[in-house]
């Protein structure tokens, strides 16, 4: 394997550390082949919100396993995770999703997204915020989060420049630059594209009502808005970031991804019927996928997000209270500087003395101190995000023994910080 690995952040290349490899795992914990316990932190990258192994997923993946793998041909359970996502994602009585198409990967619901847009208004130019990743499809990966910025990679090798000219990046929080954007390109322009709340270059909020100013520069201008929860849909809330944003707005389509699936390969895009209803076979904008909609990857989807009620959601939100005020604790006690950034039950670490509001702000972080600190907990047996561009992911599962071993482990990571230098 390229790398010994097949996704590029798993080779652990930016914390100095050698990669765990792991063989189980059981509610808040992982266990690695060596047969080394680690809290985990990484949850799957988001999918693992109640826990890792839920009975009631396992339960609910079994017995979709025992009628059969794969069918491709329609299932009653694509229908009701459909409905489910309809119901969930509500605020005042709207909602924004009529219709849904299942995908198997985040990447391929943005790049389907993208594709739609293009469709519904006939036009070519995307806009995309520097930092935000939203899938490695070719015209996504400009000045994108995640691995990318791990990597320190400035976009990718492969990418036509035909193809990456057709993505304008700005910076993010910028209302300033979304007008000049518009103004110079607007009718060229089919849609803006957005993490509902960045996860992918750490956290880094919107700044207060920016969702819904520039969904209305948007539409002004007779372009869309996508809003990218691949990772906030159904974490931060039972209707994503979507439905706790302090100013209500209207996305023209919605990407969901991680949580939708419980942890097996399934992501969806949805909207408006007006918009969806372009999709083939009504439409003329072509998506096909062998494995949409699979049958354990729904039903471990549908079990999942039947078992986030509100005691999920409110022991999500103090665990990860708990955590994240700990680390600022043992930081502030040694002196570093960082800053905590939050998002919901999502957080990050920025080793700043300001907060980052955009990439550039957060490439300019002392980023030199989360490799010692990632490396100390791993020795105390607590299993970060390999990455200082990454957010921490907490479950339902961390009880209190959990979070209890968490807060332990970060006074002697925040020593190895403040003792870290540059490279």
């Amino acid at each position: 394997m390229p790398g010994g690995v097949n996704s590029p952040v798993r080779a652990f290349g930016s914390v100095g550390a050698t990669p765990r490899f792991f063989v189980s795992a059981s509610g808040p914990r992982v266990t690695d082949v060596e047969g080394r316990e680690y809290v985990d932190l990484v949850g799957s990258w988001g999918p693992a919100i109640l826990g890792h192994a839920h009975p009631a997923v396992v339960h609910a993946v079994q017995d979709a396993a025992a009628r059969g793998l794969g069918f491709g041909a329609s299932t009653p359970g694509e229908t009701e995770l459909a409905e489910l996502v309809e119901r969930r994602i509500e605020r005042s009585g709207i909602r924004p999703i009529e219709k849904l198409r299942l995908v198997s990967t985040g990447t391929e619901a943005t790049m389907t997204a993208i594709r739609l847009a293009r469709g519904a208004t006939g036009r070519d130019l995307v806009v995309k915020f520097a930092g935000h990743y939203h899938g490695h499809s070719d015209g996504l990966l400009a000045e994108a989060g995640s691995g990318v910025a791990t990597l320190a990679l400035p976009g990718s090798a492969g990418v036509p420049a035909a193809i990456a000219a057709q993505t304008l990046v700005i910076p993010y929080n910028d209302l300033d630059a979304v007008h000049e954007v518009f103004a110079a390109r607007g009718t060229q322009i089919a849609a803006i594209i957005v993490e509902a709340a960045p996860a992918n270059m750490g956290i880094v909020p919107p700044a207060h009502g920016f969702n819904a100013a520039i969904a209305e520069i948007a539409h002004a201008h007779g372009a869309l808005l996508i809003l990218d929860e691949v990772l906030t849909g159904f974490r931060v809330g039972s209707a994503g970031w979507w439905g706790i944003d302090p100013v209500p707005f209207a996305p023209d389509l919605v990407t969901f991804g991680k949580v939708i699936g419980g942890g097996l390969p399934l992501a969806a895009l949805g909207g408006s019927a007006g918009v969806m209803d372009l999709l083939a076979p009504l439409g003329p904008v072509y998506q096909a996928g062998t494995l949409s909609g699979n049958p354990l990857a729904v039903a471990a989807g549908l079990a999942t997000l039947r078992a986030l009620d509100a005691d999920a959601y409110a022991q999500i939100d103090a665990a990860s209270t708990t955590i994240a005020d700990a680390a600022a604790d043992a930081l502030t006690a040694e002196g570093v500087a960082h800053v905590v950034q939050r998002s919901g039950s999502l957080f990050s670490i920025a080793f700043a003395a300001t907060p980052p509001h955009d990439y550039e702000t957060v490439k300019a972080q002392d980023a030199f101190r989360y490799p010692p600190f990632f490396r100390a907990m791993l020795d105390a047996g607590i299993s970060l995000p390999p990455s200082v561009f990454e957010a921490w992911f907490v479950s339902a599962a961390h009880d209190d023994e959990t979070v209890a071993q968490i807060v332990a482990a970060l006074p002697a990571a925040a020593r190895a910080a403040a003792a870290a230098t540059p490279a």
